[in-house]
């Protein structure tokens, strides 16, 4: 706890703003002063209207004595409101700038981790442990600076009081009293907080689950399976339900036994002071002094039982936040890392070794020389490691052995993101944001002006549909873009990389979800794309790379076969044995024109 309360002080109290740290001391000056006056404001003015009241009739001016005291007390309580209230707004700003700055260091840090991590993480549970971890700073800041504190200070002052006026007993009685209350409401609220975790788990599961769910609608009706989905997250909230009966359960044993702690306490402070009363050592006006400035000291009090389960939620919350910072990006650029220098844009892959998981090795050995401006086809059957290729280039992996150069750079010895704004891609599932057309066209580049994307959805042969459109540009295309068919998700894809113009280009299977007929468009689309660029297509479909300048056969993590077209065909092994498999299925579908052999 302690260790993560110090690690958010930065956050609190942010080194490169005064401005911010000027509120915070005048929003601790507003609470010495609010605590002031009402332990030596409000309780004292009615404890003198009391004993004046007390007295014989006839004192003169009583009255207007007694009715100033009550306006003082009055004043007094409502100064307090004033300044806690005043308080409020001057800390409101860095509260807010605190929830900012962190929210937005996890969320840069997210996108900066590597793509294991967001393979093995499910999307809901990541968001809900970022939204409970921000909803905590603003809660926990409060409650530290502006209860927990005040308490501490009006505990003093009311002691003090106590000392001075009633002697050692009622101190004593006092401190008794805010220990067994301490005590308990920890020993009670550790117990409420394991059942308070295992709630959380229960929620965290049943939201992901949730969201897993809907982002696959599809699968969900393909496989008649929304009753099945349906079960499933009832199952998870109903155990979410009977923990939390069980957590809210426990918090009316916890507010009877703090009830009866502070009122065994008032109980017991009164009658020592009626004690004193009764034998002319004390006046009526302590009886209610006592009863006010401990009831004022109640009220904190009462609610440290809650307090101490925010903190300590939030604590949790935010180390769940905070070990999403501490995650450890897979891929770092090394510390002497430069920028990539594109000369001419030579790909060269030598010798290189990788494995997802260290026993299953997926390259063995890959030996690739990929020229300036050719294009060269990767092809092979499933799971030869083709798109690892790709996933290597970007770097989302390293590589195990070997290594991959670009124009004589070994791209681990550069910057991620030079490395990245050299390459563009064209994958086989685009994924498009909800947004407009326009908006994931540009998204190829920042700051993309109008007519860069005009003109990169010319190139793609998309902007007569966009012009179609009635809203052009600004037509939405929905969740996941699934309001375009694939063609034009594909075409939209193409454009985004247009706008990037990379020099070097990859298409990883590009065409294979899409219709023979879709599939010849677009395939003309990016042999158009290819030109002046270093391109390597990975392919399913052999005749979509027939034009390559030269084609790399892949068969279980090494290469097996490379040529032309035409050299392949002729050397009648793997690759010829594929395309005729191909050629084959291409007849019984009696779709899709034969592409000549030669």
């Amino acid at each position: 706890m302690l260790a993560t309360l110090r690690r958010f002080l930065p956050y609190l109290w942010p080194a490169n703003a005064p401005g911010l740290r000027v509120r915070i001391v005048i929003a601790l000056g507003l609470v010495v002063v609010s605590k002031l006056v009402q332990v030596y404001g409000a309780p004292f003015a009615l404890q003198g209207a009391i004993d004046t009241m007390a007295k014989p009739a006839g004192v003169p001016n009583a009255t207007v004595l007694v009715t100033l005291l009550v306006i003082g007390y009055a004043a007094a309580r409502l100064g307090t409101v004033v300044f806690d209230n005043l308080r409020n707004a001057v800390f409101e700003r860095v509260g807010q700038d605190a929830t900012r700055r962190l929210a937005a260091d996890v969320f840069r840090h997210l996108h900066q981790l590597s793509l294991r991590f967001h393979l093995e993480r499910r999307t809901g549970a990541i968001t809900k442990v970022v939204e409970r971890g921000t909803k905590s700073i603003d809660t926990m800041l409060y409650f530290l600076l502006f209860n927990i504190a005040p308490t501490i200070l009006e505990l003093a002052l009311v002691i003090g009081i106590f000392w001075t006026r009633y002697g050692v007993w009622l101190v004593a009685g006092t401190l008794a009293m805010v220990v067994l209350y301490i005590a308990f409401t920890r020993w009670v609220t550790d117990w409420r907080s394991k059942l308070r975790e295992k709630m959380n788990d229960l929620d965290t599961g049943a939201v992901a689950h949730a969201v897993d769910s809907l982002l696959n609608f599809e699968t969900v009706k393909y496989f008649n399976a929304e009753e099945r989905e349906a079960r499933r997250y009832e199952n998870a909230v109903t155990a979410y339900a009977r923990a939390a009966t069980t957590s809210e359960n426990s918090l009316a044993w916890l507010n009877i036994g703090q009830a009866m702690i502070t009122n065994f306490m008032l109980g017991a402070g009164m009658a020592l002071v009626v004690f004193g009363w009764s034998s002319g050592k004390f006046t009526a006006g302590d009886v209610v002094l006592v009863s006010t400035l401990l009831s004022q000291l109640f009220r904190p009090l009462d609610m440290l039982g809650w307090v101490y389960r925010t903190i300590r939620q939030g604590v949790i919350d935010m180390g769940s936040m905070f070990d999403l910072l501490d995650s450890a990006a897979e891929v770092k650029d090394a510390p002497n890392a430069t920028p990539l220098a594109i000369a001419s844009g030579h790909v060269r892959f030598e010798g290189v070794h990788f494995g997802y998981d260290p026993d299953r090795e997926i390259l063995k050995g890959i030996d690739l020389d990929i020229p300036a401006g050719a294009t060269v086809a990767v092809v092979g059957p499933s799971g030869a490691g083709k798109s690892t290729l790709a996933r290597l280039m970007y770097r989302f992996y390293d590589v195990t052995g070997g290594r991959i150069t670009i124009d004589g750079q070994d791209i681990r010895e550069v910057t991620q993101s030079s490395l990245r704004a050299a390459i563009g891609i064209v994958p086989q599932d685009t994924v498009l944001f909800n947004d407009t057309i326009g908006y994931n066209i540009a998204y190829g580049r920042e700051g993309a002006g109008d007519d860069e994307i005009a003109a990169a959805a010319r190139g793609a042969a998309i902007a007569g549909f966009i012009q179609a459109l009635p809203q052009g540009f600004e037509t939405r295309v929905g969740e996941r873009g699934l309001k375009l068919s694939g063609g034009e998700k594909q075409r939209v894809a193409i454009a985004r990389t247009l706008v990037k113009n990379p020099p070097i280009l990859i298409l990883d299977e590009a065409t294979s979800a899409l219709d023979s007929r879709t599939e010849a468009d677009i395939q003309a689309t990016l042999e158009a794309i290819e030109h002046g660029r270093t391109t390597i297509v990975i392919a399913h479909r052999l005749s979509t790379v027939v034009h390559a300048d030269r084609i790399v056969v892949l068969e279980a993590g090494r290469v097996a076969e490379q040529g032309t077209h035409a050299q392949l065909l002729r050397k009648n092994g793997l690759y010829a044995e594929m395309w005729a498999r191909q050629a084959q299925e291409r007849e019984a579908e009696g779709g899709g024109e034969e592409v000549p052999a030669e």
